[in-house]
């Protein structure tokens, strides 16, 4: 079900563009006149509290999220200030160190993770040549914009604050690696791993129209309590830049 509204969401969001491309048109490298914004982030992300076993690689460890938000007029037309509320899908990776991943700890139980050597589970002489966790969250962001350029909010810098609040759709781990006797193997492994199913944090986003820089802090932790590896109570923080497409 969860895979399903994935589709489906992800499906609505690229309908919308490709209509809304169609509808209204500008020439050659301007931005259609359209209401709303919709935009594709792309950052990194890091842990926060965490312990030393859990550090992880910076580059693959990446996000990326999709949203489209509708603007509001707050106060007169031209004030600046508009509150704007969208939904979208956010994704990250993470990629632990030293050829380590997560699987489920059975002395837990089903809704759990620790982190192990993957030579410790699929055996030594292998060669690893992928190895993350990637986790999909339906996301609502609720934020408010103040443009700098109040007769045209299209071409105008912006400085935005807000928050956004997600639930979780999928949480898998991807582990590709050949054994000694060169066969490739890729696992696939789809559970809970102990992620908390609801997050939340505070954002902010500073630019243009068509590119920002932005900024997320999550403000619960990324795992359930005593759930996590090492019963982390690590939270969440994501960087990097937003491109509007429309």
């Amino acid at each position: 079900m969860k895979r399903i509204t994935l589709i489906l969401l992800s499906n609505l969001i690229v309908t919308c563009f490709v209509f809304a491309q169609e509808k209204e048109r500008t020439p050659i490298g301007g931005r259609p006149d359209i209401k709303g914004d919709l935009f594709i982030e792309f950052g990194f992300n890091s842990l926060n509290n965490n312990p030393d076993e859990l550090k992880r690689r910076f580059l693959p460890s990446r996000t990326f999220n999709i949203y489209y938000q509708h603007p509001i007029n707050i106060g007169a037309e031209n004030s600046g200030i508009t509150f704007n509320p969208g939904i979208g899908i956010g994704t990250d990776k993470l990629a632990f160190n030293d050829n380590k991943a997560l699987f489920n700890n059975p002395t837990i139980g089903p809704e759990s993770s620790q982190l192990l050597d993957i030579s410790d589970v699929y055996g030594d002489n292998i060669s690893i040549s992928r190895n993350n966790v990637s986790t999909s969250f339906i996301e609502v962001p609720l934020e408010f914009r103040y443009h700098f350029n109040r007769n045209n909010y299209q071409k105008s810098m912006r400085l935005a604050i807000g928050g956004k609040v997600g639930y979780l759709l999928q949480a898998q781990t991807k582990i590709a690696f050949s054994d000694s006797n060169g066969l490739d193997r890729q696992v696939k492994d789809r559970q809970s791993f102990g992620f908390n199913p609801l997050r939340y944090g505070v954002y902010g986003r500073f630019g243009f129209a068509g590119v920002n820089l932005w900024a997320y802090y999550g403000l619960n932790q990324v795992f359930q309590k005593e759930k996590g590896p090492f019963a982390t109570e690590a939270t969440q923080i994501n960087f990097g830049i937003s491109v509007a497409l429309f």
